[in-house]
């Protein structure tokens, strides 16, 4: 069932630290092999065995449309027939920018850049830049890139690893970083009764990277409040959330205002590219206009763009898209939540948007603390199990799942129903305890 994709897996690590190029791919946390994909169409993915399965990762986000869109691949084609890369301005930079500022009545200007590590990167730059501040708040379980400064309990592939931060990361610069539990407001103040050198709060106001936990509103407003009085900037990092909770992210659904958001590669439609956006107050510090540099040969690269245009322009033509994708997404974990019932199993569910969540734990989690509670053995059988049936969920218990358009609700009542069998085998499992 699996054989191509052993025996690539162990060429591959030969040639590859791990045998993946993102740690969270290796599957190390679920104690498998991960099988290696071929293609992708609609709804769905092949690997190289023939295996087909119900893809609700969709590239950990971005593919709204689902693999291979014809309008999409249509716009990518015509741009890749002229060129791949000029390391030159383009016309299809400015009216994708355009697409995304006017999405926001207080965002003047973006920059593209080629990842969303390098938009929280170079966000965090241009806060440290505007304020003459040093410090910055990030949360426990907010993954924000792989950059120096970050990498302290930083969820996601991280956390599948165990690892709090990382190797490689030198002291000098994690004192910069304060940490404080997300959802913890009184945590919070206590960061700037420490600190009077915090130049910004980043924080995913809709986690992803510790499964789906939203931030309360509460405390969103709460981080709003202590930047104001404290001369800090509030960064949204919504590489994740952007354009796949509403399609204003985060933004369509609280009423707490950023001063700087990152986006990721939901933008491109899957192709490699991140943005940061401020007011023009804040942007005109950046170079060569201000003193805050930043730069990227491939940074608004003309294919990622036009595949980005494509993406926006279909998410605003269709009416009630993510009212139709919450729906399946409630439906989802709904279905899901009634059979883990039926055998006795704990499983909390969550939904924003096309982002769904579910934790095998007694209580909701709230932050990365709670998620650490669960029971990662029931997810591991979970997981297993239904690949094997032909559904490709997140490899972790930290990930955030996805729905695209595609996935009809007979996609996902066949989901459930063969979740029914994997739960009576968990429930075998957590008996025998």
């Amino acid at each position: 069932m699996f054989e191509k994709s052993l025996n690539a897996y162990s060429h591959a690590k030969k040639v590859i630290p791990a045998g993946v190029n993102s740690p969270v791919r290796a599957f190390k946390g679920l104690k498998g092999t991960p099988p290696f994909i071929q293609k992708g169409k609609g709804a769905y993915l092949f690997d190289i065995d023939g295996n087909k399965y119900l893809d609700f990762v969709q590239s950990w986000g971005p593919l709204i449309f689902g693999h291979c869109n014809k309008d999409i691949e249509e716009e990518v084609i015509k741009t890749v027939k002229l060129g791949l890369s000029f390391g030159a301005p383009t016309l299809l930079e400015t009216q994708l920018a355009n697409e995304i500022i006017s999405m926001y009545d207080y965002i003047d200007k973006l920059r593209f850049v080629s990842s969303g590590t390098e938009a929280v990167m170079s966000a965090i730059r241009l806060a440290r830049g505007v304020t003459n501040k040093n410090d910055i708040v990030k949360f426990e379980g907010c993954y924000h890139g792989h950059s120096d400064s970050l990498l302290v309990k930083a969820g996601s592939g991280l956390a599948t690893f165990g690892s709090p931060s990382s190797a490689g990361v030198p002291s000098d610069l994690i004192k910069h970083t304060l940490l404080c539990e997300y959802n913890n407001i009184k945590n919070l103040k206590q960061c700037f009764e420490d600190s009077h050198d915090i130049a910004c709060i980043i924080i995913e106001p809709i986690a992803g990277n510790m499964g789906l936990i939203p931030a309360s509103h509460e405390f969103l407003k709460a981080c709003r409040e202590l930047c104001d009085k404290n001369n800090a900037l509030l960064i949204f990092d919504e590489v994740m959330s952007g354009f796949r909770a509403s399609l204003r992210g985060a933004s369509g659904i609280i009423d707490v205002k950023a001063d700087i958001i990152t986006f990721g590669k939901v933008i491109g439609a899957g192709m490699p590219v991140g943005a940061f956006a401020s007011s023009s107050k804040i942007m005109n510090h950046l170079s060569p206009d201000g003193s805050v540099y930043q730069a990227g040969t491939l940074s608004g690269n003309p294919v990622a763009m036009s595949a980005g245009l494509a993406s926006l322009k279909k998410l605003k033509s269709i009416d009630n898209i993510y009212e139709n994708l919450n729906q399946k997404a409630l439906r989802l974990v709904n279905g899901l939540k009634k059979v883990a019932n039926k055998y006795n199993i704990s499983l909390q569910i969550n939904t924003r948007g096309s982002m769904f969540g579910f934790f095998f734990c007694k209580q909701e989690p709230k932050n990365f603390k709670d998620v650490g509670l669960c029971d990662f053995e029931a997810f591991a059988i979970f997981h297993h199990e239904m690949l094997k049936k032909g559904y490709y969920f997140a490899c972790s218990q930290y990930e955030a799942g996805f729905i695209s358009s595609v996935i009809t609700n007979d996609m996902i009542d066949n989901c459930i129903k063969d979740a029914s069998l994997v739960m009576l085998q968990i429930q075998g499992m957590q008996n025998a305890k």
